[in-house]
């Protein structure tokens, strides 16, 4: 298990926290999308603001944020980092009868954002599945992934175009 490629086992392959100390401390980013598909009338719900719980987009974007902030406290081995910015972008997309949602986390810090974003991803379309499964639960969150990141020593990365956006 010694030349594993998997940091977060130790040489025994017992899981730990990678220790990031020695780590220099660089401004990263990471920027994550994925997908909810509905009924074209909970859509149209959620469109003109008439859903009884409110503003669905506005509460998902609130919960993203949120659980951006307690990535830590979800995932046994990340790390708690100071966040210095998240940006959620949720656009209905009328065509494909679905919403968007386009995540954007920003730290300066030894490790980077990844999970961070991937996790306001999903609890933001969580967020919008729960506020809106009463009328529609055949709802499907798909597409979550990891789009880009910047920062550290593995430098920037971007996903390649593929045809599932």
């Amino acid at each position: 298990m010694q030349n594993s490629p998997l940091s977060h086992f130790n040489s025994a392959g017992e899981a730990h926290m990678v220790d990031v100390g020695d780590k220099a401390i660089t401004e990263r980013s990471a920027v994550c999308e994925g997908f909810i598909e509905m009924l074209p009338d909970t859509l149209a719900l959620i469109m003109a603001g008439n859903h009884k719980k409110g503003d669905v987009l506005g509460v998902a974007r609130i919960a993203g944020i949120m659980a951006s902030k307690k990535t830590a406290d979800l995932i046994p081995l990340c790390h708690p980092l100071p966040l210095t910015h998240v940006e959620i972008q949720l656009r209905t997309q009328p065509q494909q009868n679905r919403v968007h949602c386009l995540t954007t986390v920003k730290t300066k810090g030894q490790t980077g954002v990844e999970m961070e974003a991937l996790t306001a991803t999903q609890i933001a379309l969580l967020t919008i599945y729960d506020m809106c499964k009463a009328v529609d639960r055949g709802m499907v969150i798909q597409g979550v992934r990891l789009l880009e990141k910047s920062g550290g020593k593995s430098g920037h990365w971007r996903k390649q175009e593929d045809s599932v956006s």
